[in-house]
């Protein structure tokens, strides 16, 4: 094995001994004095590794009788579970539900489903539910908000698409700052020069990253933000009155937004038929745009681009994050992917 570290060496040796069965888990194993005459290292390297062998689980100390192979005895059916606590609706639900499934398949593990329903109490129940039921560890695409529950936990846990600055954990993410910079960055190719983004849920660091991209992008091309355009408030859980007041204000501003930007397709569909309800046409009057294409069905009809996130694979990843334990949390950003098309043209008929 040349090149690796003689620690490293060692510990191969060790694990390789192990899978021989040299040494059950009520038997001691080899002490750091053996480890030194066996394999002809220091004293420092036989710690070296024998402790990363007890970090990695291999070994367990008890003290007063040594040092001890940790039982590797498969878990019980109960325990060969791992549980999605997730929300929303849409391909973006359902691409991670399916990539977490296949994944959990080729492992052989069985799936506990939960559904939050966008709610912070019930996604709380839904963790308190998975804990009692000894999974192995919980994939969660959190709702808005703080989690006391989650703070808590002692199960391993996975975030989905968002993840907690203040609270490090595991997480996978799509590169959301690249979905606000690059689809900002092709809307300015086709000649847009002023964009009002339309929100759904706003505390989240999905929706924030966004913005963020958003803005930068601006801030590259030498376009000023306007804050009117850019405010970080829901759009799309005003009430319908409000929603079409806010649309009406934008688009009778003496420079109106040529573009919106909505959060989602829930947003693209919703503001699509309000405008059309104002009087708007789209896209003579004004062009759609989605950051995601999370929707009840395909946006891209309604849009002159959308950003498409790797749901599949977010939820195969979390999936391999929970099966494979580190020393230190991790963040898995994969990539997005831009889809462009000519828009549709909406039209007001009045009978």
């Amino acid at each position: 094995m040349p090149g690796l570290p003689r620690y490293e060496q060692v510990k191969r040796e060790l694990l390789a001994l192990i899978a021989r069965g040299g040494h059950a888990p009520d038997r001691p194993f080899i002490t750091q004095r053996e480890v030194c005459e066996r394999y002809g290292v220091s004293t420092t390297t036989a710690i070296r590794a024998l402790n990363d062998l007890v970090a990695d689980g291999v070994l367990t100390r008890h003290q007063g009788r040594g040092t001890f192979v940790a039982d590797q005895t498969p878990p019980s059916v109960e325990r060969r579970a791992v549980a999605l606590v997730i929300h929303g609706q849409g391909p973006v639900k359902e691409g991670v539900i399916a990539g977490v499934e296949s994944r959990c398949a080729e492992l052989g593990l069985d799936l506990l489903l939960y559904d939050s329903k966008g709610s912070l109490e019930l996604q709380e129940r839904a963790l308190m539910r998975a804990v009692s039921s000894e999974v192995a560890g919980i994939a969660l695409y959190p709702v808005e908000g703080a989690s006391a529950v989650l703070r808590g936990l002692t199960t391993p846990v996975v975030l989905i698409d968002r993840y907690q600055p203040d609270f490090p954990t595991d997480s996978v993410v799509a590169d959301q700052f690249a979905v606000g910079y690059e689809l900002t960055s092709y809307l300015i190719g086709l000649g847009h020069e002023r964009m009002a983004t339309l929100w759904g849920e706003v505390d989240c660091t999905s929706v924030r990253d966004r913005l963020s991209g958003h803005l930068q992008a601006l801030r590259a091309h030498g376009l000023p933000s306007r804050p009117d355009l850019t405010v970080l408030s829901t759009h799309q859980f005003l009430a319908p009155e409000a929603r079409r007041a806010r649309l009406s204000a934008l688009l009778s501003h003496p420079e109106p937004p040529t573009v919106l930007l909505c959060s989602d397709g829930f947003i693209v569909t919703t503001a699509a038929r309000e405008l059309a309800d104002l009087g708007f046409e789209v896209p003579g009057d004004v062009e759609l745009a989605g950051m995601d294409d999370a929707g009840p069905a395909s946006i891209l009809p309604l849009t002159v681009a959308a950003a498409s996130l790797p749901v599949h694979e977010l939820g195969r990843q979390a999936v391999e994050l929970l099966t494979t334990p580190a020393s230190a949390p991790r963040n898995l950003t994969l990539p997005i992917t831009l889809q462009t098309r000519p828009a549709a043209h909406l039209r007001v008929v009045t009978r």
